[in-house]
């Protein structure tokens, strides 16, 4: 009896150790283990991980944490890091946006050379929906009212007569000396005033310097806005951030107490461990480990580092989306799924002709 139960305690343990194995990543001292994707077929004796999709739709989900009008936090569980990456990816470099490609430079008496000038207008945000025009074709340099869109900037720099004789202050003296991306004004192409009379097309933000004038100096440019990608430029991405990381999770082996607890407390990220009074003794307690940067610290104190266990979810990706104005970041995440979608329809279609050839 005593063996059948000691054998029945080391097959449960070796059973535990493969979970964990599989499951989740270990941050130690001077490594991290399982960072390796490893639940393949075959790979462990007595686990089906033969791809299932009921499997799949049974364990993925998408839970919405956070978001307001530019930034957006949700959970992907249940899927592989490469599918996680790819999503990343698409997000950063193949969801279009609407930026200036061309700009024609009829006049510019500031000190600001007209290729810098040309380079900071194209990475200036415009507001337009990317998803109501076209790809310009190939060799169109002039482009049309489906797949260009115009934006002029006029502006001229003078005294101000008003100012008074002993003002020192530039936005005293003088008059549109600030030039900022406000000025850029849309100057619409055929039907474009009609179709998109309440889209408020322009510059995401009107408050971007783009160059300072003196009395005298001015700019006189068009600039023709088209449809892109950001892996073909990156003024293209409709992010600014788009970034994830695993859940973190934080196990106590055993009951840290008194000044132990404190100092535990302090080498996490506030909210993380907590210390509560039981019976007399102040203890620490895990709150919220999703709020671990990670950062190990706890692992230099030799008293402390036996009593916790630091982890992550292998397959509980906390994504993090910043849009850069363009459109909302709830969009920008459904447009990504779109394309990701279009990428493993055009792979399937691949492989039937590969197999009819």
């Amino acid at each position: 009896m005593y063996c059948k139960l000691s054998l029945g305690a080391k097959m449960a343990a070796t059973m535990s150790n493969v979970d964990e194995i599989r499951n989740r990543v270990i941050l130690g001292e001077f490594d991290i283990k399982n960072v390796h994707t490893t639940d393949y077929p075959g790979n462990y004796p007595g686990y089906d991980d033969t791809w299932n999709l009921q499997k799949f739709q049974k364990n993925f989900r998408i839970d919405v944490v956070q978001m307001d009008e530019t930034s957006l936090e949700f959970d992907m569980v249940g899927i592989d890091a490469a599918l996680a990456n790819a999503f990343r990816r698409i997000l950063l470099a193949e969801v279009p946006t609407m930026a200036v490609e061309k700009v024609l430079i009829y006049n510019n008496t500031s000190i600001i050379q007209d290729e810098i000038l040309a380079h900071r207008l194209g990475l200036i945000p415009i507001k337009a929906d990317p998803r109501l025009f076209e790809y310009r074709s190939a060799g169109d340099e002039e482009g049309t009212e489906i797949d260009t869109i115009q934006l002029q900037l006029k502006i001229k720099c003078t005294r101000n007569p008003r100012a008074t004789k002993d003002s020192a202050d530039p936005r005293e003296l003088y008059l549109n000396h600030m030039v900022y991306s406000k000025d850029m004004k849309w100057a619409p192409i055929g039907n474009q005033a009609d179709v998109f009379a309440d889209a408020n097309i322009g510059p995401v933000h009107g408050d971007i310097l783009l160059a300072q004038l003196r009395p005298g100096q001015e700019l006189d440019i068009v600039m023709h806005c088209v449809k892109g990608i950001g892996q073909d430029h990156a003024k293209f991405s409709p992010v600014a951030t788009a970034s994830y990381r695993l859940l973190p999770e934080i196990t106590l082996m055993e009951t840290v107490e008194g000044e132990k607890a404190e100092r535990l407390k302090r080498c996490f990220s506030p909210g993380v461990i907590e210390v509560e009074n039981h019976g007399g003794k102040v203890v620490a307690k895990v709150v919220n480990s999703r709020l671990d940067t990670c950062s190990r610290e706890v692992l230099r104190h030799d008293d402390l580092k036996n009593a916790v266990k630091l982890a992550r979810v292998r397959d509980h990706f906390i994504f993090s989306v910043e849009s850069t104005g363009i459109l909302a970041p709830d969009v920008l995440v459904t447009e990504a799924i779109k394309v990701l979608m279009t990428k493993c329809q055009r792979f399937l279609c691949e492989l039937d002709s590969t197999e009819m050839e």
